[in-house]
């Protein structure tokens, strides 16, 4: 389970908002118990895919690195990447599944005709194929 902080979810969503019609992308930060992974700080990054944006998002591996260093100066952990799908659902695609790496979460935001619409998380399984996460806020 994902447990969001709203102020975490309010900057993703604002970013895919922002970014529309193209992909947004970022990263976001927490501690992971038992029971959730408690997610506490987002950063957005740029999409640094070359050409259409409109339906891919890259994250370039400088972006990577200083998320990596920022987890360890703050004594968090990274736990996964948030993007949007401009005027299509909070599902991943098959390069989303293939880009994905087995530990971390990925979040999708769904913006339909420039508003919110939607925002679903999944993880890899053990048949690299996603799996959804249930997501709930932490207050």
């Amino acid at each position: 389970m994902l447990r969001f902080k709203p102020t975490v979810k309010k900057l993703m969503i604002a970013d895919a908002l922002h970014s529309f019609p193209d992909e947004c992308c970022g990263f976001f930060f927490g501690e992971e118990t038992v029971e959730a992974r408690i997610i506490s700080k987002a950063i957005a990054v740029e999409n640094a895919k070359v050409g259409d944006k409109r339906r891919q998002f890259e994250i370039s591996p400088t972006d990577y690195l200083k998320a990596e260093q920022y987890a360890d100066e703050h004594h968090l952990q990274l736990l996964g990447v948030y993007h949007s799908h401009p005027n299509h659902p909070a599902i991943p695609s098959e390069h989303d599944r293939i880009a994905a790496q087995q530990y971390f979460s990925y979040s999708i935001i769904s913006i339909m005709n420039k508003e919110f619409a939607d925002l679903r998380s999944w993880r890899l399984n053990d048949e690299q194929q996603f799996a959804e996460e249930e997501i709930s806020d932490d207050r």
